[in-house]
């Protein structure tokens, strides 16, 4: 719980835009003020903003909007007018305004949401989404921009998105950054690792609109992810009338695989309904060899050798549903309400064996292992937002979310071992696991005058989680429970936070500056046994994550940015769980209730080139940073855990080109260059340091009118998240051929994925007294057909008649 202090404190930080009295300074220049923002609200970029002579639509003036969607037109005379509004791949906005009767302040203020292109009447608009757009703060990618993502799911998709990599157990990384906030239309999963993996593995790409990578995220996300912040939006049809679209797609790579969805939306008067459900089932295989070597204490005689090949088949099975209801009380308040649930049955049986040998290479002995594993996911959450405009200055949204996970894990492992000593053993384990997340958040934004914007804004969430671990043994007297490894873990946790941040534009310069307050105070429980006692452990902590970002506007097409901030990273609960799970005979993974937070500080300069070029220079520095730790026992079994080692170091180097280079043919490339330093205690003071290199390459050609090929492909160099392990390099190459057909409301798109069957996972490993070779292959040489079909009946915009268009066509647009 909060203190009173502290809850007082962060109630005032918030209250204080209600209670302050802006004054604008008196400005006797006559000027107008337009505002522009997409149809979630978020600032608009090089949108064309001109101002035409409503008598004859000739062009009076013309400006773009800045990183912040806002731009100014000065020195405008008094009369009747009609503003206009053009950006790429949104539909044109215009609007009659009358400027004979001067208003108080400093001018006219407009504010214009532009939607996603579509239908105009008496136009019809085509063309192709530009896959990258960078924006001052992220970085957006269009999902259905590449024909390679058709068919996958959001965790294939994201291994394939410019600046992101995930590790063979799920982790992802930005730019080399590791512990990345996962969020979903701007709320976090509250997952991570192979929670995360789960379900992300299990939402369609093609229920997804977008991604968002958010290098430095100001005061108004919360303080969670030293990586940054990838966003992922789902989509949301903002057109009036009964709209929808249907996305079949079926693959082949060793085994099959579909990924399907359907979207609906009815949106007229004060009503938007929408709908979208998904259905998948996906067949998979993990190819995994292992060769462990034991050493003496010098660390250079080998002892004996363990050789491990594995080889496991898995088939998911996936449902989605989520829907909702936005209701326009009036003009300046609405309330929505979202509900969403998951199902999902994963099942996997494997074979491998523990060959022992001497330090000849020798075999010793054999074992045999069958495994069974089976994954029952329940997801289910709730949204309720209320947004209301006290005027064009001032806003107030509010969010209540509950989101709850049961998940049923299985698993049963049978042991046959031949040689001088036979025996045979078999393992159960029942895993059941709950979560119970409750959160309400509030943001408002005041604006001051003279460009200045207040944002504050209030966070409070609690998690619950019950873990049980109840583990079973045969050695051939019947089942017996195994206490040893027999669990019960309780964890509750509730964060609480407030923020301030004030920003200040001026024709080239903007400014802005935030802080935020997170308090957090959690309790974890682990119940004992016959062989072992209860436990507990709690903690306590605050911190203040200030944030600056300082951008100035060369020209209307250069962009300077300077960021600099601070982050936290929580332990994930799960993470902090101690009971073991079984990998395999001779592997065990375990949590460590010990770990503590860690934090990191970011800075980055960046340059913008519209969005054609990005580059950015980041450090960033990270004090008892989070590594995944491996120890041996005294048998030669090893563990897995994780812990806070000492100090990392990371500097990057980020270049982004998305540009079409002849006509019709269209590139888009990432090149991040990264070196990294760390430093720990394991069983002795380790340090380890590299360099490494993530490319990747879209090239589309749009032949035929209707067709468009793809050639994409990514490289990442030899490269190490963890003090104790690297990884051999790795890449993939695809291709892909889509056709719009049905007079443009449907496509198709066929694709192969990894066609050199190059995306496998190699590494080493170094432990106490022994190192281990692995390599890992996936199911990832995929060929996809997928088709989508959008159809409904839209209501015909109002205003917007062919005229118009023509008069943006006059303007040069």
């Amino acid at each position: 719980m909060l203190k009173p202090r502290l809850a007082l404190s962060c109630f005032f930080i918030w209250l204080l835009p209600f209670i302050a009295i802006a004054q604008p300074a008196v400005n006797n220049s006559r000027e107008i003020i337009v505002h522009v923002t997409d149809d979630q609200q978020h600032a608009l970029d090089f949108a064309t903003i001109s101002l035409l002579n409503s008598m004859d639509s000739s062009l009076v003036s013309s400006v773009r909007s800045d990183s912040s969607g806002n731009a100014i037109l000065k020195n405008i005379e008094a009369g009747s007018y009609r503003i206009c509004i053009t950006r790429v791949n949104f539909q044109a906005s215009c609007q009659l305004v009358d400027l004979s009767q001067p208003q108080p302040g400093a001018g006219y203020e407009f504010s214009f949401s532009l939607q996603k292109s579509g239908s105009l009447e008496n136009v019809t608009v085509t063309g192709k989404k530009t896959a990258v757009q960078y924006q001052s703060d992220r970085t957006v990618i269009q999902v259905d921009a590449s024909i390679s993502n058709a068919g996958t799911n959001a965790l294939e998709f994201l291994e394939r998105t410019p600046g992101v990599t995930i590790d063979k157990d799920g982790n992802i990384s930005l730019k080399g950054r590791s512990q990345v906030l996962v969020m979903i239309d701007n709320k976090p999963s509250y997952l991570s690792g192979a929670e995360l993996s789960v379900m992300l593995a299990g939402m369609n790409s093609s229920q997804v609109e977008s991604i968002e990578l958010i290098d430095n995220p100001s005061a108004k996300y919360d303080a969670a992810g030293n990586g940054g912040i990838i966003n992922i939006r789902l989509k949301r049809n903002g057109q009036k009338g009964f709209n929808g679209n249907v996305n079949l797609s079926v693959g082949q790579g060793v085994y099959s695989k579909t990924n399907n969805s359907i979207g609906l939306n009815y949106r007229n008067g004060k009503f938007n309904v929408f709908s979208n459900y998904g259905l998948n089932s996906n067949g998979n295989y993990i190819d995994m060899y292992a060769l462990r070597t034991y050493y003496m204490d010098d660390d250079k005689t080998i002892h004996s050798l363990l050789e491990q090949p594995t080889f496991l088949k898995m088939r998911s099975n996936t449902q989605t549903l989520r829907a909702g209801v936005d209701y326009a009380l009036s003009t300046n308040t609405g309330l929505g309400i979202v509900l969403s649930g998951t199902l999902l049955n994963r099942n996997s049986k494997g074979t491998g064996q523990a060959i022992w040998m001497n330090e000849t290479g020798a075999k010793d002995s054999l074992i045999d292992t069958r495994s069974q594993n089976s994954t029952d996911w329940k997801n289910g959450s709730a949204n309720l937002n209320f947004r209301h405009k006290f005027s064009p200055r001032q806003e107030l949204t509010a969010d209540l979310d509950w989101l709850g996970y049961n998940i049923e894990g299985d698993q049963a492992f049978r042991n046959e071992r031949t040689g001088n000593t036979s025996y045979t053993e078999s393992f159960k384990g029942e895993l059941p696991t709950a979560i119970r997340i409750f959160s309400f958040k509030a943001d408002h934004q005041l604006d001051l005058g003279n460009k200045i914007k207040l944002e504050t804004g209030v966070k409070w969430s609690d998690t619950k989680t019950d873990n049980k671990a109840a583990y079973y043994v045969d050695q051939g007297a019947g089942w017996e429970e195994e206490l040893s490894r027999t669990n019960n873990f309780l964890y509750a946790e509730s964060i609480g936070g407030a923020y301030a941040s004030i920003g200040k534009k001026s024709d080239n310069w903007s400014l802005e500056m935030g802080l935020r307050y997170e308090f957090t105070s959690y309790t974890a429980e682990q119940f004992g046994n016959s062989l072992r006692k209860d436990s507990a452990v709690s903690n306590n902590y605050g911190s203040l994550f200030p944030n600056l970002r300082v951008s100035y506007r060369i020209d209307a097409d250069n962009e300077l940015s300077f960021t600099i901030g601070k982050r936290v990273d929580r332990p994930p609960y799960q993470k902090l769980n101690p009971f073991v799970t079984i990998i395999n005979k001779y592997t065990y993974m375990a949590g460590n209730p010990l770990m503590k937070p860690q934090y990191t500080h970011n800075v980055e300069l960046s340059h913008r080139f519209r969005d054609i070029l990005s580059t950015s220079l980041s450090y960033s520095i990270t004090k008892d940073y989070f590594s995944q730790v491996f120890y041996r026992d005294s048998i030669g079994t090893i563990y897995y855990s994780d812990g806070n080692l000492g100090k990392r170091q990371v500097w990057g180097l980020s270049v982004g080109f998305n540009k079409t280079v002849i006509p019709d043919l269209t590139t888009n490339a990432q090149l991040d260059l990264i070196h990294k330093k760390m430093a720990g205690f394991v069983w002795k003071d380790m340090e380890s340091s590299i360099t490494q290199m993530n490319f990747s390459l879209t090239n589309q050609y749009r032949f035929a009118k209707a067709w468009v090929a793809e050639l994409s492909g990514y490289y990442i160099t030899r490269s190490q998240a963890d003090i104790q392990e690297v990884i051999q390099p790795t890449g993939q190459v695809s291709l892909g051929i889509s056709r719009q057909v049905l007079k443009n409301k449907g496509s198709l798109k066929l694709s192969y994925r990894d066609i050199f069957y190059t995306q496998d996972m190699e590494g080493f490993t170094l432990f106490n007294h022994a190192t281990e070779y692995f390599k890992l292959q996936r199911d990832s040489r995929v060929a996809t057909l997928a088709f989508t079909y959008r159809f409904g009946n839209p209501f015909k915009p109002v205003n917007k008649k062919g005229t118009t268009v023509e008069e943006m066509q006059r303007v040069g647009n």
